[in-house]
């Protein structure tokens, strides 16, 4: 891939020094010369040109230019992805300022519709968190119907509040939920379609986590809409409950402008990494849907797509035969809701990507929804280091409901040390692959690489690992605290950190076999597996949270392993500092 001559020119110093042993104040005085050259430019010289290149492409240039509208035309995900790098993506305005007075409604509000109280049992099934999110109920052919209290346990450990706090106003009292999300501005909704369920009638349900409740906003079965807009998928046809994730993205777009369409993935992702987790505690199968007909989901639940459109399906449990056929026309909604904000502005972008990566009908469905064939991983050439797990035996037993129930993100870490077994159960517990739509069983569209920073049983340096081997690669060993925090966005966090993995993919052949569509879920497989790190690093002790980055400093920092790949997504893990009196 060609690389973009800045950011080569700023970090090829660090290549030499490290060759020469002294990377680290070659790598500081690279990102710094880069980062003041971006500034001095307004940032049009730090892009990358390889599968993210508009120069390369050429045709677009701007936020206002005329969007390609067909999912094959991957000048769209190519121009997004470059729009919202940081810093100074064309997408983005510098100067933008987020003022907390301004936040909107943190829930969407029914008018006029019958609330449904759910009945949360909060106890353990006494399921181990780490067994949980490493594996899902293998098929047994019987039927598996979620009741109403085991559908409220689902929704309310996926997305319901956890807990409320409240902080000095503007900000006031945030009602914090089950899995993390970028500024806890809760952008992601999720809707219920069912069949005839133990305690529920059949019927297309909204969640309402601020009443721990569902509003019924049509009656009957509904579920053959979304058989046909999946092209008949086999979970989805024999699934008696559908879960349909939304976004809701002004909530998140009035901080983080364009780039909150990544945001919406990330988000979304993390929710399912419980959903998927308390499903396999339940024996419920489960499975990411990514591939439908986006129109005819959105109309299902009555969205307004200038605000709200579909994200993922999940199907939960298994039921033999098969739903109602739809019918001809759903008819449209007419329900209303309470505004989000005095003022609600607008991304066009946002809009602009979500349309260019939507299918139309079921051929394209069916055509699109195909695993991606494996591309064997580069020979290591460096040192290996085989994960060292705990014995299944030995693990954490912490049932999964109060690893989410206490899980937050850090907001602080010390220098202090992780240990390679913590580390290594992390990743084997994490990295088993997502059950979806679009990958072989324990696939990925991800590799993870790693600064290490503090780990004892791992000399400090860079890695990566290799799932097909179980194994971290050597790739420079040497003390890159300093470029960690500078790799991510000049956060504490990511240089007080013991360890920063970088979910990378190579878009280029993503985009090639799943269209536009493809950048959804090569975002969707990365924060899934970053919230699986999450939940894992809680039931052992140490803290995880997810932070931004300079994309394509990321990129290059990791050269040549990680050569024409872009970063999905990041996460920090570390020892929280001890509390006063512990």
């Amino acid at each position: 891939m060609p690389r973009d001559s800045v950011t080569m020119a700023a970090l090829s110093t660090d290549r030499r020094a490290r060759k020469e042993g002294g990377g680290m104040v070659s790598i500081l005085s690279g990102l710094r010369r880069w980062l003041m050259q971006e500034q001095r430019s307004g940032g049009r010289t730090g892009r990358s040109e390889g599968a993210g290149s508009r120069s390369a492409r050429g045709a677009l240039s701007g936020p206002d230019d005329e969007w390609p509208e067909d999912n094959r035309d991957t000048q769209a995900a190519r121009h997004y992805h470059d729009g919202t790098k940081h810093p100074y993506g064309s997408l983005m305005d510098a100067g933008h300022f987020f003022d907390p007075a301004t936040q909107p409604l943190l829930f969407k509000r029914y008018i006029g519709l019958e609330s449904i109280p759910l009945p949360l049992d909060k106890s353990p099934l006494g399921v181990p968190a780490l067994e949980a999110i490493a594996s899902g109920p293998a098929p047994t052919g019987e039927p598996r119907i979620p009741d109403i209290g085991t559908l409220a346990r689902l929704l309310s450990f996926s997305a319901g509040i956890t807990r409320r706090i409240r902080y000095p106003e503007p900000v006031g009292e945030i009602a914090f939920r089950a899995a993390a999300c970028t500024g806890a501005l809760y952008h992601i909704e999720l809707y219920v379609v069912c069949g005839d369920l133990p305690g529920l009638e059949a019927g297309v349900y909204h969640f309402d986590p601020e009443a721990l409740a569902l509003r019924r906003l049509r009656a009957g079965d509904e579920r053959g809409v979304l058989v046909a807009a999946t092209a008949h998928e086999p979970s989805v046809a024999q699934a008696p409950a559908i879960l349909v994730y939304t976004d809701v993205f002004w909530r998140n777009a009035v901080k983080y402008q364009a780039r909150e369409y990544r945001h919406a993935f990330w988000d979304s992702g993390t929710i399912l990494a419980n959903t998927l987790a308390m499903a396999s505690a339940h024996e419920m199968p489960a499975k990411v849907a990514a591939g439908f007909v986006d129109t005819a989901v959105n109309r299902l639940p009555g969205l307004d797509t200038h605000r709200e459109f579909a994200l993922e399906l999940v199907p939960i449990g298994y039921a033999p035969g098969t739903p109602p056929e739809p019918a001809p026309e759903v008819a449209p909604l007419e329900l209303k809701t309470v505004p989000i904000a005095r003022y609600e502005g607008d991304e066009p972008a946002i809009r602009a990507m979500h349309a260019a990566s939507s299918l139309t009908d079921e051929e394209q469905v069916a055509a699109w929804r195909s695993s991606l064939p494996p591309r064997p991983m580069p020979v290591p050439s460096g040192r290996l280091f085989p994960l060292a797990p705990d014995p299944v035996e030995e693990m954490p037993q912490e049932p999964l409901e109060s690893v989410i129930l206490r899980r937050g993100s850090a907001r602080q870490f010390s220098h202090g040390s992780i240990s390679f077994r913590q580390l290594s159960t992390i990743l084997d517990r994490a990295l088993r692959g997502v059950p979806a739509d679009f990958l072989d069983p324990g696939g990925t569209l991800n590799q993870v690489y790693l600064i290490v920073n503090a780990v004892d049983g791992l000399p400090p340096g860079t890695y990566v690992f290799h799932r097909d081997r179980q194994a971290f690669e050597l790739l420079q060993e040497g003390h890159f605290r300093a470029a960690a925090g500078t790799l991510g966005l000049h956060q504490k966090l990511a240089y007080d950190a013991s360890v920063n993995l970088f979910f990378l993919s190579d878009l280029k052949p993503i985009l090639e076999r799943f269209g536009n569509r493809g950048y959804r879920v090569a975002q969707l497989d990365a924060s899934i597996s970053a919230g699986r790190v999450y939940l894992a690093a809680e039931a052992q002790g140490p803290g995880a949270t997810g932070l931004t980055f300079f994309d394509d400093a990321v990129t290059e920092f990791f050269s040549p392993h990680a050569r024409s790949k872009s970063v999905m997504f990041l996460i920090a893990l570390g020892k929280r500092p001890r509390r006063h009196g512990r």
